[in-house]
């Protein structure tokens, strides 16, 4: 049986050993990543940057929470704006891989200016076992490339260090919640962030698009499993896709976009069902969507495909 406390220890020690000097972390504000910096910052202290990158696909206030928590852990961290580059690294492009690709390209160049400017050799990510698994590589087909994994250039100017790599996510939880850390029950959120939610090209338009919805998913969902009207589902979001189709606001003729809902039910990600969202928190969910949105979303639709064969994801 896995015993958190005694990985943490285990971790702690290791990762003493393997960082002979100072160390950048990418930090994303989601559980896999808080927890691999805080593991870090108590194995090597002040050597320790944790850095989270404001690349303008994260989902709405997250840039002001993940600061706000890091400062709460006392972790010695840093935000970095570089949304103008990661959107210029993405004009244009449509594939979900090549996206991915972009995306950890991108990052890992704006740690190694980072780490160069702290003095770092090591770069700490906190990936677990469905990143490297689900990127393929051997015998095994590529699901997706993460973003950490597959999405990693052939050079790179630090070593890498991964405590969580052998880890799956309901046990990265346990290790979140012997920590203590306030984000041990937040849903997962990709690395490539909303990138991946926007099917088609990665605009400035398109991910406000599915910010809001996002939001707006998110906060209705909560709402709901607060007053009792359903469970909290494992995961849950909403995806902006590429097409327009015809509908009606007002008596006027609108051309907008759709919105997809997705809500999944698992444990470790590596499998999931869709959640049997209730009709009447659908329908606030989709009048909300299509009342903010006005003139640009005028479709709302649920997704009730499981993984396989779907992944959680859309992309």
């Amino acid at each position: 049986m896995f015993d958190p406390d005694r990985f943490i220890k285990d971790s702690v020690e290791q990762l003493r050993k393997t960082i002979d000097g100072r160390a950048v972390i990418a930090c994303s504000g989601g559980v896999d990543s808080t927890v691999a910096a805080v593991l870090a910052s108590r194995a090597i202290g002040d050597r320790l940057l944790t850095i989270y990158v404001d690349n303008g696909l994260m989902r709405k206030g997250e840039t002001d929470y993940v600061d706000r928590m890091l400062a709460d852990l006392k972790v010695n961290h840093k935000i970095v704006d570089a949304s103008d580059e990661f959107f210029d690294a993405l004009k244009g492009v449509i594939d979900p891989e090549m996206k991915r690709k972009i995306i950890g390209e991108r990052f890992i160049r704006v740690f190694e200016r980072e780490a160069n400017a702290f003095g770092a050799k090591y770069l700490v990510q906190g990936t677990i076992a469905p990143d490297w698994i689900e990127s393929g590589g051997g015998i095994r087909d590529t699901i997706k490339s993460h973003h950490n994994v597959g999405g990693l250039p052939e050079k790179m100017d630090l070593k890498l260090v991964e405590p969580l790599r052998d880890l799956y996510k309901d046990e990265v939880r346990k290790v979140a919640r012997s920590l203590g850390i306030a984000v041990a029950e937040r849903q997962p959120f990709p690395g490539p962030a909303l990138a991946i939610r926007v099917l088609g090209e990665v605009t400035r338009e398109a991910v406000e698009l599915a910010r809001e919805a996002n939001a707006i998913v998110e906060e209705e969902i909560q709402l709901a499993a607060r007053r009792g009207e359903m469970k909290i589902p494992w995961q849950y979001f909403a995806v902006v896709l590429p097409v327009r189709s015809v509908g009606v606001q007002g008596d006027i003729r609108a051309y907008g976009r759709t919105i997809v809902v997705r809500a999944v039910d698992s444990v470790d990600g590596m499998t999931a069902n869709y959640s049997r969202i209730p009709h009447e928190v659908l329908e606030r969910i989709s009048i909300r969507i299509t009342n903010t949105l006005k003139d640009r979303v005028n479709r709302v639709v649920y997704d009730i495909t499981n993984k396989p064969p779907a992944t959680i994801e859309w992309e």
